[in-house]
């Protein structure tokens, strides 16, 4: 899985403001909420609201804050939102696909079709670039010390299931089939791993390169989509 790198990603988001991450927290609480209306408040036969509660705790949001979000969702009269999935291309032609959860499809739609336009991308059909990505757990470990042993690490993800590790500068990230996810991130954190990120992710199978004057834009395209409180996730096939 050589080129792809979530950890990168989070160093990135670990530089923003505290008002950045109260939109993290924000914007989780509408994955849960939507997860709650869908499958019910009940962890243990909710399978995605499981995933969810992994990606919260992973992200340090407080385990009451959790509660609460799912208290909230279980009331019949609570925001209803949904999921819509946009796809298309970035600048130089890299694959992007956005999820979004909205309550009104006709701001949101616009929304993300201008910030693809805005930087030399575009708004494609659904399906245009979906193929080019995988469904993957994607966990990333914290070993900003030097302190976790790759040999013993791999070990311990193999036996609970993972199935590639990556090397990077400060963390290894480990990959999941989806339905393993869950698994591995209990075996792992109960011997004591700790997150940097845990969550299901859109891998993509190739990568594109882009310029310097393109990377500046693709950058200012996926701050721009960040910053827009109906979009949850971005995934690309950007080599950064």
């Amino acid at each position: 899985m050589s080129g792809h790198s979530k950890w990168k990603n989070i160093m990135h988001k670990k530089e923003k403001t505290d008002a950045a991450r109260a939109k993290v927290f924000t914007k989780i609480g509408k994955e849960i909420a939507m997860a709650v209306k869908e499958g019910g408040a009940d962890p243990v036969s909710n399978t995605k609201l499981r995933d969810l509660i992994t990606k919260a705790k992973s992200l340090n949001v407080p385990n009451d804050n959790i509660k609460r979000i799912i208290d909230k969702a279980s009331d019949d009269n609570s925001a209803a939102y949904e999921m819509v999935t946009y796809e298309g291309y970035g600048p130089g032609g890299v694959a992007v696909i956005v999820e979004t959860a909205t309550d009104n499809r006709n701001r949101t739609a616009p929304e993300v079709r201008h910030a693809l336009s805005k930087f030399g991308g575009n708004l494609g059909t659904t399906g245009c670039v979906s193929f080019m990505f995988s469904e993957k757990g994607v966990i990333v470990v914290d070993n900003e010390d030097g302190d976790v042993d790759e040999d013993v690490l791999m070990d311990d993800a193999l036996e609970a299931g993972a199935g590639d590790i990556l090397t990077e500068e400060g963390a290894f990230e480990v990959y999941t089939e989806p339905a393993d996810f869950s698994a591995v991130c209990e075996a792992l954190s109960a011997k004591g791993y700790k997150f940097l990120s845990a969550d299901l992710e859109k891998v993509p199978a190739s990568y594109v390169e882009l310029d310097e004057e393109q990377a500046v834009q693709m950058q200012k395209m996926l701050d721009l989509l960040e910053d827009n409180d109906d979009v949850q996730n971005v995934f690309h096939n950007w080599d950064e």
